[in-house]
């Protein structure tokens, strides 16, 4: 007598028993796929093209001229204001979070966004309500805390640091104390400013070290500006800019994009693309993994091989070997420009580590944020859209 069919609530699987049966089947598939061995992917044009020769932006030249806009007060700035000829209305005055100061007998004045002369000067108008004749007033930028840059990784005093006017890259890494190094940068000339402080084994990675501004990374070539001393590639920043120097010792592989989990894997020297992904909750449904990209080499001149991760999984093409360091990324949507898939791979690496490292720098657990990005014409966080 044939068994009874078993019913379908007895089939139903709850939504973590479907993610673990979904990572399990994707490396047993993963397993049978890659039986003769998995294989590098091959440096040519089916597989491997150089994202240099496909256009990766260079240094814009607007980047190395000197910001034409003046110093503008913000929040937690701090200033000593005095009436000239009148030491008793000397002050201290911090600007507050609404951005307003109070000085003598001024009520709140808003001062956010404003130049020190623009201050200057409407402190002096509205004194002259009070006052029978004008007052010139002094004012002088005792502390900034609303304009900052982070400096972070391998330098050998990482943290935030203000910045009151125009200043460079060198010149904020030089408040870091330096990249961490122990011999390569010898050769830096003093115009730089930057000595060999702080040596230890775990240097820092400077074919992987970047800079982030408003979620983009900026094209800066870290090797021709700390190793070579070239200085056309030493930037003017804004405030909030983010620079981060990887330690050259890390051994990592980060997987991004359309996954359970974007994360960063341990890298091993058998570690596989099915592994990667699956260790990252696999690809989620309506993935675009038919062109999964692996970036490799540095941030300027990466190469970027396209996989077909889809034929990896149901076992029409052999597994592939990765590297340390390597970024995988699972896309949402099919690509349209080779030029632009990388652009969009590169930032969302930069945005997913300057966060994570970010808050680590204020916190002593280990955090771990995943950057989304959008699809189709609608951006997530840090934008995104169709590559």
């Amino acid at each position: 007598m044939n068994a009874p069919m078993p019913s379908m609530k007895t089939l139903r699987l709850s939504l973590p028993a479907r993610l673990l049966a979904g990572s399990v089947l994707t490396l047993i598939i993963a397993g049978c796929a890659s039986r003769t061995g998995p294989v590098q992917p091959a440096p040519i044009a089916a597989l491997t093209t150089p994202v240099s020769a496909a256009g990766r932006p260079s240094l814009d030249a607007a980047l190395l001229q000197r910001p034409a806009e003046p110093f503008r007060l913000g929040p937690g700035d701090e200033l000593e204001i005095e009436v000239l000829g009148d030491v008793a209305t000397r002050a201290r005055v911090v600007v507050g979070p609404d951005g307003k100061i109070y000085f003598y007998v001024l009520p709140g004045l808003d001062v956010w966004g404003l130049s020190l002369a623009e201050t200057q000067q409407l402190i002096s108008r509205e004194l002259q309500n009070f006052v029978r004749e004008p007052q010139p007033v002094s004012l002088t930028l005792l502390n900034v805390q609303s304009q900052r840059v982070w400096v972070l990784g391998r330098t050998t005093k990482p943290g935030v640091y203000p910045i009151t006017g125009p200043t460079r890259l060198l010149e904020a890494i030089s408040l870091a104390g330096g990249p961490v190094s122990a011999s390569s940068f010898t050769s830096l000339t003093s115009a730089t400013g930057i000595g060999s402080r702080g040596a230890t084994d775990e240097a820092a990675d400077l074919s992987r070290s970047f800079v982030i501004r408003q979620g983009k990374v900026l094209p800066v070539d870290f090797n021709r500006l700390l190793r070579d001393g070239d200085l056309s590639q030493n930037i003017y920043l804004h405030s909030d800019d983010f620079i981060y120097l990887p330690s050259a010792l890390a051994q990592e592989v980060h997987v991004l994009g359309a996954v359970g989990q974007a994360r960063t894997v341990n890298y091993t020297s058998k570690l596989t693309l099915a592994q990667a992904v699956a260790t990252a909750g696999g690809s989620i449904p309506n993935a675009h993994t038919t062109h999964v990209a692996i970036v490799r080499g540095s941030l300027t001149e990466p190469q970027i091989s396209i996989v077909d991760y889809k034929g990896i999984v149901h076992g029409r093409t052999p597994d592939v070997l990765l590297e340390a360091n390597d970024i995988v990324y699972v896309p949402f949507t099919p690509y349209r420009t080779l030029t632009r898939y990388a652009n969009l791979i590169l930032d969302t690496f930069a945005r997913t580590v300057g966060a994570n490292e970010g808050a680590r720098a204020f916190s002593d657990e280990d955090v771990s944020i995943s950057v989304s990005v959008g699809t189709g014409g609608t951006g997530g966080t840090g934008g995104g859209g169709t590559p």
